[in-house]
Formats: structure tokens, C-alpha cells, sequence
């Protein structure tokens, strides 16, 4: 029997405005998959590598996407970038960073230390498509 597995997408998101608005655009921009939300780089981190409150998660349970704030608390997104993609265990799932500002030299950062794409907020159902965001039948 052919399972096929359920996408799953890591939002890191310290705003609540902004996180309603992704995950409305998710919605509307017709993206199948689960969405799990986290407050900020360190609660992140325990996330994909199960640590801290999320010690018990089952990481055969990967994202297929993460979708990163560049300025949450504790730790920024380009730190959290870094940890990812020095991790054998991480360093393949697309990243894409949310960023509030438009300086070129940013994002061009990001995109040198391995993130996807990025994306200047508030994303849209254009930014979906263009950072290839997990869609299809549910």
C-alpha cells in the first residue's frame, strides 16, 4: 500500500497579525498541509530537533517546509537558518525567511547560508507559488 505523507509546514512567527495573515494566505492560497506554529528561533530549534517541551515529538515527523520570521526572539531567523542547515538532519528541508525589510544586502545573505527563497511581508498567494509551498489534494 502506497502511503503518501501529509505535508507539514514549521511556521516561526512572533507576530501574531502576521501569523494569522500566513496562515490565511496558506488557506486561501490552496496549501494542503499541517501547520505548526512556534514563537520564536530557540522554541524552533526544539521543534525540528526535539528538545525542550517538544522532547517526546515524534522526528520521523519532519516539515516538508519552514517558513522563518528573520527577527524572532531569543534567536533570529538567520541563526536558526544556520543551525538548519548545518544539521545533516535538517540541512535539506526548504527554508523560506519573512522579512520586513527590503535591503537588498539581507537578502542577499539569506539566500547565501541556504534559505529557498525570501519573502518580504506580508506574503501573498504569489509568494506561495513562487517558494513552491507544498499544495495539492488534502
Amino acid at each position: 500500500m502506497n502511503v503518501t505523507k501529509r505535508q507539514l509546514i514549521l511556521l516561526a512567527e512572533d507576530d501574531a497579525d502576521d501569523e494569522l495573515l500566513a496562515l490565511r494566505t496558506f488557506r486561501q492560497g490552496q496549501v494542503h498541509a499541517d501547520v505548526v506554529v512556534v514563537r520564536d528561533g530557540a522554541e524552533a530549534l526544539d521543534y525540528l530537533f526535539g528538545t525542550g517541551v517538544y522532547a517526546r515529538r515524534d522526528l520521523s515527523q519532519m516539515p516538508t517546509h519552514i517558513v522563518l520570521d528573520m527577527y524572532l526572539p531569543r534567536m533570529n531567523g538567520l541563526e536558526v537558518l544556520q543551525r538548519i542547515k548545518s544539521d545533516e538532519r535538517t540541512k535539506a528541508i526548504p527554508v523560506t525567511m519573512l522579512t520586513g525589510s527590503d535591503y537588498e544586502v539581507i537578502t542577499s545573505e539569506i539566500l547565501r547560508q541556504g534559505a529557498a527563497a525570501c519573502v518580504m511581508k506580508p506574503i501573498t498567494a504569489s509568494d506561495l507559488r513562487q517558494i513552491g509551498a507544498p499544495n495539492g489534494p488534502a
